[in-house]
């Protein structure tokens, strides 16, 4: 029998397409999910898409240094960007077609690159969201009304 880790979230609609998350206890003071502007300079926090990409990001970043960590090293700087592409389907609907990584490390020397390479071969079997985004995760919808 496999483990289970639940973790809840919620959201509470503030107006329009402007949602306030409900992270538990965690130490975010406010955090937003923004349909409602299209313009990002008036945007409240992510919408869904960008949401997705930080999320795919982080964990590939988390996975990429928890590697290292295994091998009894770690880095101090890394910087990564992800692209959300979208596009419409067959049916006209706005869909994320694939997200675009790209994560750099600081690697200074050769034992750095060394042990970076042999993490390059393996970290994907740490993802938990990337992995399942790939894979397609199941999600139950319930109206409840």
């Amino acid at each position: 029998m496999s483990e289970e880790i639940i973790t809840k979230v919620g959201l509470n609609l503030e107006s329009d397409m402007l949602f306030k998350c409900d992270l538990g206890e965690m130490k975010v003071k406010d955090c937003y999910i923004d349909e409602e502007h299209d313009v990002e300079a008036e945007m409240w926090g992510p919408n869904p898409s960008r949401m997705l990409g930080i999320a795919v990001l982080g964990c590939l970043s988390a996975s990429f240094i928890f590697c290292l960590k295994k091998r009894k090293f770690s880095i101090n700087d890394l910087d990564a960007q992800a692209e959300v592409v979208i596009v419409r389907n067959e049916k006209g609907f706005w869909r994320v077609r694939n997200i675009d990584v790209n994560i750099k490390p600081k690697i200074d020397t050769p034992e750095m690159k060394k042990r970076a390479d042999q993490c390059r071969k393996m970290f994907e079997q740490y993802y938990t969201v990337t992995q399942a985004v790939r894979e397609g995760i199941e999600v139950n919808v319930n109206l409840d009304y």
